[in-house]
């Protein structure tokens, strides 16, 4: 049974205008998604900037309210939470921000972000400084580094202290907002390595949120492609690197730097720009980029369908290629 559900959920912003910000459109960030992750999984989000992944990730937070659909864990709906139900789940799920920097306050030690948690939920404060010490030691830093500041630590170490608060009140669900776009190439294999650890020790369900799909291949069981607000195309990850269907996830797959002599001439890139999600397009949302677009692209809208030979291969496409 899956620990979290995803239903038809859409996230519009309201765009306004004038002396009395009348609300003259939306902006489609996420619009009808629909998914679902077991305990123990990593689910990979992927897509370009401005498909909608980090809103997605957000809303699964309840950071953002839901313009429409519904969020589960375990059976439980987000919205239908009281407040005893809501705090308990904000400890159930957590989230490891894209930059570390911005993500710990400047103002505090360690030790005050990380007992910050423990205080606002009302948790066991008896042995709160070896308990400390034992979570710093899980992610890789010492219990000296409780008595610093964020600045006087490198990026990788600040990611270290945002997994270290992430994971301090044992939740079942981490959802990753690229949580090693912002770190130097050195470090993130580190930080990766870092979180498979935490994984198998804690019994982790991860939410991988990156633009980067050789690392979302190497953390993710399955994979899930976003195009503007949009699932294009939803498989297990040796399948979607290996027997992707839709044109989106070809081209995102061709753009990947490979080493063999010769690659970089047989990518076919992507021409276009994104459409605006304020105004997004009739029919399937990629059919202004797509090299296959047929008219049946400009009029009716594909839904996720199974794939003949594996049915949790889905893809939102008119013809499978």
């Amino acid at each position: 049974m899956p620990i979290l559900e995803v239903n038809q959920l859409k996230k519009y912003f309201p765009v306004t205008s004038g002396v009395l910000l009348r609300q003259t459109g939306s902006i489609h960030a996420v619009d009808d998604v629909s998914f679902s992750v077991s305990k123990g999984e990593t689910l990979g989000i992927v897509g370009e900037s401005g498909c909608g992944k980090t809103t997605l990730g957000r809303c699964i937070m309840g950071l953002y309210p839901l313009t429409q659909g519904s969020i589960t864990l375990d059976g439980l709906s987000l919205t239908r939470m009281n407040s005893a139900q809501r705090k308990d789940f904000s400890t159930r799920v957590q989230m490891i921000f894209q930059d570390p920097y911005e993500s710990l306050n400047p103002r505090q030690t360690v030790r005050q972000i990380l007992e910050e948690k423990y205080i606002i939920h009302g948790k066991n404060k008896k042995n709160l400084g070896s308990t400390l010490e034992t979570l710093l030691s899980q992610v890789g830093l010492g219990p000296e580094s409780l008595l610093k500041y964020p600045h006087e630590f490198s990026g990788g170490q600040r990611q270290r202290i945002g997994i270290a608060r992430a994971v301090s009140m044992s939740p079942e669900i981490i959802v990753c907002d690229e949580p090693v776009s912002a770190l130097d190439v050195s470090v993130q294999s580190k930080i990766l390595n870092l979180l498979l650890d935490l994984q198998e020790n804690l019994g982790l369900t991860y939410l991988f949120i990156s633009h980067d799909l050789s690392v979302v291949r190497h953390m993710s069981d399955r994979i899930i492609v976003m195009y503007l607000g949009k699932l294009m195309e939803v498989a297990d990850a040796q399948t979607l690197y290996t027997s992707s269907c839709h044109p989106y996830t070809k081209a995102l797959l061709d753009a990947v730097p490979k080493p063999e002599p010769g690659a970089a001439a047989r990518r076919t890139p992507l021409t276009g720009e994104v459409p605006s999600a304020e105004h997004p397009p009739l029919g399937c949302r990629f059919n202004t980029r797509c090299p296959h677009a047929d008219q049946i692209c400009f009029d009716k809208e594909p839904v996720l369908t199974p794939n003949q030979d594996d049915e949790d291969h889905l893809t939102a496409c008119h013809f499978f290629y």
